[in-house]
Order: C-alpha cells, then sequence, then structure tokens
C-alpha cells in the first residue's frame, strides 16, 4: 500500500486542468459494446477505476487501440460472450462497481448480461434493483446465485419495448436500462430517469450512433428501438467532481488557482454552493478564477438566519460525491454549517480523522454533521490517516495541505482510483507531496 507525505500550511498558485470525468467515462465506456464499428473515446482519465474496465473490455474480446493521453479507440465486433461465466470474469467484475454497465448493453446485443456482485466504495449499501427491474421490464428474465453472488439476465428472443417508472433515481441505472432500450423493439420510456450532465452526454453519443432518445436532459426518456447502432467519436466532459475539489483546495490553502476548460455550463450548483461557504470564485470565459483567501470566507446564512444546511440530491440538486469536500472547507470558514448527506448512510465516518486534526465537528447521526469553523485562528494540526474511499481520501488530502506540519495519509490506491496523477499536479502548483 503506497503512501502520500504532505507538508502543510503551504500557500499554491497556477493553473490547474481537470482530468475527464471518471462518472461518465465509465458509461461511455460500457456503450462500445452496443455496436461492431469502431468507436473513438477522447479525454478519458488514467485512474484506476477506469483502467480496470479498459481492461475487461480488452478481455471480453473489444479491440482496443490507444492512440494518444487520454484516446483510445474500440471495436466490439468479435465480443466473447462466454469469457461472462469464467471465474476470471467473476473476480474481475467483482472489483469495480462500474462493472455493472456492462449488463445492459450485452443484453440488448447478445440477449444476455451477466456480473458479480459489484464492489466499488464502502459507503453504505448501494442496491441494483432499479437495473434488473428495468431489464425485466424489457422482457429479460432475471436470476441470482446466492452462492457466487452473481446476477444474471437473459432475453434471447430480444428486449420489447416497455414504460417504466424508476423507484429511484439512479445514474447507473438509468444508463444501463437506456443503453438496453436502445435496441429493444418498439419504445420504451423511461419515467423518474437520472438528468446528470454524463447521463446527457450518453444519450448524445448514443444518438450519435444511431440511437432515437428525446427527453435528454428531463427526466422522462423515450426511446425508440432501433435494429442496430454505428460508431462514432466522443469526448469527454471534465471532471465535476475534481473541480469541486480544487475550489475546495484553493480555499483551504488561501491559493490563488485557476482551474482551466470546466464547461461551466454543465456544473449546476456547484458555484453557488461553495459561494454560500463564502468562497470567492470568478468566471474568466470557461475557466474558473479563485483568488486567495487570506481574510478567510465567511457562510452565508438562510434568509431567516438559520444555520446553513448543504445537502445532497439528485440532479440539478447538489451531487454527494463533493459534500466530503465542502465538509473539510466548512472547518475553516467563518460560522456554522450542517451537512446533510442524505444518499448514503456511512459517507461521513471520516469525520473523526477531521477531528482527530482539531476540526470541530459533531456527528449528529449517519446523516448529519454539524460543522463549526475555525475562520482560520485554529490552524488543522498534521496526524496520519488512512483514506476509506476515494472522495474521503481527497477531502483528508486537502486538510493535510492545509494543516500545520506533516501529514501521511495511508492507502492512497483509493484516491487514485478516482484522481489522475494527483501527486504531480498538485507539485506542478506548488505542493509538497511525496508518494512513497
Amino acid at each position: 500500500m503506497g503512501i502520500f507525505k504532505i507538508e502543510g500550511g503551504i500557500s499554491l498558485k497556477g493553473e490547474i486542468t481537470p482530468q475527464g470525468a471518471k462518472n461518465e467515462a465509465l458509461q461511455i465506456l460500457c456503450a462500445v459494446l452496443l455496436t461492431p464499428e469502431k468507436v473513438i473515446i477522447n479525454n478519458i482519465p488514467d485512474i484506476i477505476d477506469i483502467n480496470k474496465l479498459i481492461t475487461l473490455l480488452g478481455n471480453l474480446g473489444v479491440k482496443i487501440q490507444k492512440t494518444g493521453p487520454g484516446s483510445y479507440t474500440f471495436q466490439a465486433d468479435e465480443v466473447d460472450i462466454q469469457y461472462l461465466e469464467t471465474e476470471a470474469f467473476k473476480k474481475e467484475g467483482g472489483s469495480l462497481r462500474g462493472s455493472i454497465m456492462i449488463v445492459g448493453p450485452l443484453l440488448a446485443r447478445f440477449g444476455k448480461g451477466y456480473i458479480p456482485k459489484p464492489g466499488g466504495d464502502k459507503i453504505g449499501r448501494r442496491r441494483l434493483d432499479t437495473h434488473f427491474e428495468g431489464f425485466i421490464n424489457l422482457g429479460a428474465k432475471f436470476r441470482y446465485n446466492r452462492e457466487d453472488h452473481f446476477y444474471g439476465v437473459e432475453a434471447p428472443k430480444g428486449l420489447k419495448g416497455a414504460d417504466m417508472l424508476l423507484d429511484e433515481a439512479s445514474v447507473t441505472g438509468t444508463a444501463n436500462i437506456v443503453m438496453a432500450a436502445v435496441l429493444a423493439k418498439g419504445k420504451t420510456t423511461v419515467y423518474n430517469a437520472a438528468c446528470e450532465p454524463y447521463l446527457q452526454q450518453l444519450c448524445k453519443m448514443l444518438n450519435s450512433m444511431g440511437a432515437k432518445i428525446t427527453g435528454v436532459g428531463s427526466n422522462l426518456l423515450t426511446i425508440e428501438g432501433v435494429e442496430s447502432l454505428g460508431g462514432c467519436e466522443h469526448r469527454i466532459l471534465p471532471d465535476m467532481i475534481e473541480i469541486g475539489s480544487w475550489i475546495g483546495l484553493a480555499a483551504m490553502t488561501k491559493s490563488e488557482i485557476t482551474i482551466k476548460d470546466v464547461s461551466w455550463d454543465n456544473l449546476g450548483v456547484i458555484p453557488n454552493t461553495f459561494r454560500k461557504l463564502g468562497i470567492t470564485l470568478e468566471r474568466r470565459g470557461d475557466d474558473i478564477y479563485i483568488p486567495a483567501h487570506v481574510d478567510g470566507y465567511e457562510v452565508k446564512t438562510d434568509i431567516d438566519g438559520s444555520i446553513l444546511t448543504i445537502a445532497d440530491a439528485p440532479w440539478p440538486g447538489f451531487t454527494p460525491d463533493l459534500l466530503s469536500i465542502v465538509l473539510v472547507v466548512a472547518t475553516q470558514a467563518k460560522g456554522d454549517v450542517l451537512i446533510h448527506q442524505k444518499m448514503f448512510e456511512s459517507r461521513l465516518f471520516f469525520v473523526d480523522k477531521l477531528i482527530d486534526m482539531g476540526a470541530k465537528i459533531m456527528l449528529c447521526d449517519p446523516h448529519r454533521a454539524v460543522v463549526m469553523g475555525h475562520d482560520f485562528k485554529s490552524q488543522l494540526k498534521a496526524t496520519t490517516m488512512s483514506s476509506p474511499d476515494i472522495r474521503a481520501g481527497i477531502s483528508l488530502l486537502i486538510a493535510a495541505l492545509s494543516a500545520k506540519g506533516t501529514s501521511t495519509i495511508q492507502n492512497i490506491e483509493q484516491i487514485d482510483r478516482g484522481y489522475e496523477r494527483i501527486d504531480e499536479r498538485l507539485r506542478a502548483i506548488g505542493a509538497n507531496i511525496v508518494r512513497a
């Protein structure tokens, strides 16, 4: 297991460019299975979870060629569907949660799709019901091997369009259902569909391949099934979670940072949520400029003067992946903030590490924490800690970069799962961080 050693309390300065969006890439890569023709994808992040999925696609028989940094061509014209029933696949597919999204494309094109119980962050219960209920609505038969935790859906005679109301606006569930429905016979309507920018990107890519999807950007999608899909070229958006991480880093370390090419129009409420914490950020073209907050930042209360509450919600609400960042940034704000993590019940359990560093946080229950900001009157203290998941890991890294002294972060593979060459990129703007 690798570690980061971080000397904190250093002000940073410079420009940083966000990587391609991890959560979009997981969907887009699975979509290459829908066509035997070549698909070109650009701006793919070089991170552990994405590289695992690319390896899995290669083992399934997809022809893969890297054409440049972040650019690949994929051709799924000789898919080995039997690989799904091997022990190697059970082990490989079980190590990555994003592997669940190969099921929809494989079911649509080959009439069957299998997946072991997928892994990923241990941030609470992450149900798969939405995925499989959607496939069953399209006419697939479901089976589950309880001993092996192995899921399967089969539709040897093909899928048929259906009307469905999802029980939750699951992003990966919506993506999986859409990828299955594009090759189904007839019309499918999906109500309470997720409408995140990354899901919109998937729909736009599928339409460029010949799919007929309308309602993109809304929570009601209509899909007219087609006989087949062709190739295309697609560019992945910048990662909004990484953009939010850099905003938080700049504020906590009192650094002047410009985040380049952020695709402002796809950031939703993210900029204004950070502004509620008192953080100044300016739009300069398609960049975000954050000045050095030498006098700190003051939390804005609600209109009636009550404590500011920041909660996650399905898009266009605030993404749950950034609540950990908001929480750590609030530790040095002037004022108090209630963080309400509605969607996952274990994501706030890293706050004990921040409390060890001197943060004033009251964990109310698994979903809520009150943060009482120091207003930089008391600096966090360096410590040794371990990264429990991707988003908690980057939050602890931000805390360490702002702390007094040298911190050690263990289990950094969790951070590497979601952030590309983060130590190199931080050193480029002046951070003192070493990988060991």
